[in-house]
């Protein structure tokens, strides 16, 4: 279950500090809304962290603008960052913008408009799960799955010089919202692979291409 109480948030923060070893946390997160928090709880946490050093910069995971908004009215610090899921097989948050007023599937919007929000606000999203598709059912890339897709980024990413898992980041980096991409490896030269991402920018062209190749229409 979601434990947004005072205790358990302070709790999790001392956990982190032990097994990272170290005195703070740059950022710390709230994970996942729990729909029972007391808002009062979570401010009082934040500010005990805040004040004894132990927590930098606050943010949270998973939440639409309305639960964004309700903690901003009782904490006093900035929320930075919002982890969300996104990928060019997790497009849910820019489908609902390119088919406003359209009565399909992709026009529903399911997050309350998070990413308009978050570039008004100057809150970072945070991507999560870059290479994932579906919930949790695998990896896109090299799947057999997805020809056309994969044979789009093969093709992108020959000519750019780098892996396809570079492409892949580099489709989510090339949104101007400046999203930060988190990649879930712990395998150094698969994270020096990602990191040319850095050094690759996609045109126009490219970024629709790979749009449309993972099956989505345009209006």
């Amino acid at each position: 279950f979601f434990d947004f109480s005072k205790e358990h948030i302070i709790s999790s923060v001392e956990g982190s500090l032990k097994r990272l070893k170290t005195d703070y946390l740059d950022t710390l997160l709230l994970h996942r809304p729990d729909t029972l928090f007391e808002p009062e709880e979570v401010a009082a946490a934040f500010t005990e962290l805040e004040k004894s050093g132990k927590v930098r910069h606050f943010g949270v995971s998973n939440q639409n603008p309305g639960q964004i908004e309700l903690l901003k009215k009782y904490v006093d610090q900035e929320l930075i960052a919002n982890q969300l899921q996104f990928s060019i097989m997790h497009t849910g948050m820019i489908d609902t913008g390119f088919n406003v007023n359209m009565t399909i599937d992709p026009s529903l919007d399911r997050d309350g408009g998070i990413l308009e929000y978050s570039r008004l606000h100057n809150m970072t999203i945070q991507a999560w799960s870059p290479f994932q598709y579906g919930f949790f059912e695998g990896v896109f890339l090299d799947n057999d799955k997805f020809p056309e897709l994969n044979k789009t980024i093969d093709k992108i990413a020959a000519y750019k010089g780098v892996t396809n898992s570079a492409i892949a980041v580099a489709w989510i980096q090339r949104h101007p919202a400046s999203f930060q991409t988190v990649v879930g490896t712990m395998n150094p030269g698969r994270i020096a692979d990602i990191a040319k991402a850095s050094d690759v920018t996609l045109s126009r062209e490219e970024w629709y291409e790979i749009y449309r190749a993972a099956g989505n229409q345009l209006p």
